[in-house]
């Protein structure tokens, strides 16, 4: 059983199990649900408070907002692209709340978000480096921590820094 992003309860049993079972395990839990849901409200109003402070409603605010990263952005990007030997086909800005960057592989295009603005500037590197490794290494597998200790041995410790700072946790799911 688990409580998703948006408060919902998520049960899982095994093929056949007698629905009674399921029905009486829930209840058996009831107080942990109440709990696990008020944890998982609390952790969204944070998400917002954090997100809500750079406002991007107004073409002036989205314009003002994407001159700041071009001007934060661009020159780790092509600093870090040359040391590593990489050239993203284009690199774009969008206001995504579910990921800090985004590497297609594919097409090597990259999308850094707009809220990254939101970080110390050392953190935004780290993003920055970890969507160009993937242009290396598609996976999060050993070869891509291995270049991510290359090029930002910090990574680590900017990765917890940014979840630190926006109150996220790697999974926002609270499970039983």
């Amino acid at each position: 059983m688990r409580i998703v992003k948006n408060g919902d309860v998520h049960v899982s049993a095994p093929l056949g199990m007698p629905r009674e079972e399921v029905v009486a395990f829930i209840d058996e839990h009831k107080d942990w649900i109440s709990e696990a849901r008020k944890k998982t409200y609390e952790r969204q109003k944070q998400r917002a408070a954090f997100f809500n402070k750079l406002p991007l409603t107004t073409r002036a605010q989205a314009d003002e907002a994407l001159l700041r990263l071009k001007a934060l952005v661009e020159p780790m990007m092509e600093r870090h692209a040359k040391e590593m030997g990489v050239q993203p086909s284009i690199v774009y800005y969008k206001p995504t709340i579910s990921r800090w960057g985004q590497c297609n592989v594919k097409d090597r295009s990259i999308c850094i978000s707009a809220y990254v603005l939101l970080l110390p500037e050392w953190c935004v590197e780290h993003v920055v480096v970890h969507e160009l490794c993937h242009l290396l290494e598609p996976s999060h597998n050993a070869r891509f921590h291995a270049l991510m200790d290359k090029y930002f041995p910090r990574w680590r410790e900017a990765r917890k820094e940014t979840r630190r700072i926006c109150q996220m946790e790697e999974d926002e799911e609270e499970g039983t």
